[in-house]
């Protein structure tokens, strides 16, 4: 086997990424505070043609050299946006037809693995804050909360990896 060189990769350009179809998905960030977090979360979106991404509350915003540091140039394809009240956005979200899936440890939670998405449906996962999770307020106004299965001694993984573990399994089941 032998690697491939960047050039093989068959990368689409940043005006490429604007026009293609996306996955019907949004990820809103709820209360963020690593940059690197957020610019991981970035990356991945591109990798996985996400439709936008949602800052909310203390999360910072492009353009920032730390965010840059793990998107690196993500912010340039992904559309974002800046929104202070995460419930106020998901308010907004709901009335557009959009169902809410706040992914968090909760009663009644459904598991990820279990879960299928409808393929007409646009969906938006609400990731929370390293610390405390999505706000009560916002896991109440979701449609829905998703949960990882998890067996370890540990019973909690990083925002970006959690936020890629999901995408991965939405974009399997959506494409």
């Amino acid at each position: 086997m032998r690697k491939l060189k960047n050039k093989e990769l068959g990368r689409i350009t940043v005006d490429e990424f604007k026009a293609v179809k996306k996955t019907p998905l949004i990820v809103v960030l709820d209360n963020i505070r690593s940059l690197n977090n957020i610019g991981s979360v970035f990356r991945t979106s591109d990798a996985f043609l996400i439709e936008k991404i949602y800052l909310c509350g203390i999360c910072a915003t492009p353009p920032n050299k730390d965010i840059h540091k793990t998107a690196l140039g993500a912010t340039e394809s992904v559309d974002w946006e800046y929104v202070e009240d995460t419930l106020t956005l998901i308010k907004e979200l709901k009335e557009s037809n959009i169902k809410v899936l706040a992914i968090e440890q909760a009663e009644n939670s459904s598991k990820l693995d279990a879960f299928y998405p409808e393929k007409n449906q646009k969906y938006a996962i609400v990731m929370g804050n390293e610390v405390k999770g999505v706000q009560q307020d916002v896991v109440n106004a979701s449609d829905l909360c998703i949960e990882i299965p998890q067996l370890g001694t540990k019973h909690s993984l990083n925002i970006s990896v959690t936020t890629g573990i999901v995408i991965w399994d939405f974009f399997k089941k959506l494409t």
